[in-house]
């Protein structure tokens, strides 16, 4: 099945309120609507509740990654009460781990698992391996029917949606259903 753009914003809509910025309740006008009181934001939150829920899938298919590399979860957050839309986590190539002036610089692949919908992300640097290749084997293994995002889609801005770290005009596709954590890892 081929996702489609109109697809994806029917879900990004569905979580993220249109034109709502995130600020806090007191420098808004009487009347004026709230992120934190969108239907949008509550569905949003429930989301990351199941995900709480759902998590020794997750966890378990972590742990099987993590035998065969070098690995971060990057969704203890979510454990926490975070109200993250997505599963996250880092892999380090052993180039990775090499000394680099910046710390963010260093992992060269992340992926993804949705909460909101059934898609997932690599985000890689093009390594020419089979880590990529392997990661989506044992994401569509864990979560059947679930499907990624091409990148022209996926980078497309959202301009009506602002974020809990993201202003409006600023997130993409990739960002709302994967959370900003999809930008630490920049491609080459």
């Amino acid at each position: 099945m081929m996702t489609t753009r109109s697809e994806l914003l029917d879900v990004v809509y569905r979580f993220y309120p249109r034109g709502v910025r995130k600020i806090v309740p007191m420098y808004v006008p009487p009347n004026e609507p709230v992120y934190e009181d969108t239907e949008e934001r509550r569905r949003l939150v429930e989301a990351a509740t199941r995900g709480r829920a759902e998590y020794p899938t997750w966890k378990a298919m972590i742990r099987r990654l993590r035998d065969r590399y070098s690995l971060q979860n990057e969704s203890l957050h979510l454990l926490s009460g975070g109200g993250d839309p997505a599963y996250s986590a880092r892999i380090y190539r052993p180039k990775d781990l090499e000394p680099v002036p910046s710390l963010s610089s260093r992992a060269s692949l992340s992926f993804h698992v949705s909460l909101l919908g059934p898609y997932y992300g690599i985000h890689d640097r093009g390594e020419p391996d089979e880590i990529p290749a392997a990661v989506a084997a044992e994401i569509e293994a864990t979560y059947p029917g679930y499907r990624p995002i091409p990148p022209e889609l996926g980078n497309e801005v959202v301009p009506d949606v602002a974020m809990d770290t993201v202003s409006m005009g600023k997130a993409t596709i990739y960002m709302c259903l994967f959370s900003v954590v999809w930008t630490w890892v920049d491609p080459v």
